[in-house]
């Protein structure tokens, strides 16, 4: 499995609501992709966000984004950088 990271913006600020109304409509879709959600990281000022995935391939991400009705700018494999 592949991690893959998936970078959002929003304008206006995503609300806690709405973003609860997307992991609902989400998890599902994982599932059904075999995609499994790691982490997100979300600024302070909640216009950004970035979200790790681990699948077998992008594909399988943006469908997951898709059908879920997440927004998202770019879906990229990334490679893990741990200190020391």
């Amino acid at each position: 499995m592949t991690r893959f990271i998936v970078e959002r913006s929003f304008e206006p600020p995503l609300t806690r609501d709405e973003l609860s109304e997307v992991e609902r409509r989400m998890a599902p879709c994982l599932e059904l992709y075999g995609v499994r959600w790691l982490r997100s990281f979300w600024s302070e000022d909640r216009r950004r966000m970035v979200c790790e995935y681990e699948a077998a391939d992008a594909a399988s991400v943006r469908s997951v984004q898709h059908e879920a009705g997440a927004r998202f700018e770019r879906v990229w494999p990334a490679d893990v950088l741990e200190a020391g």
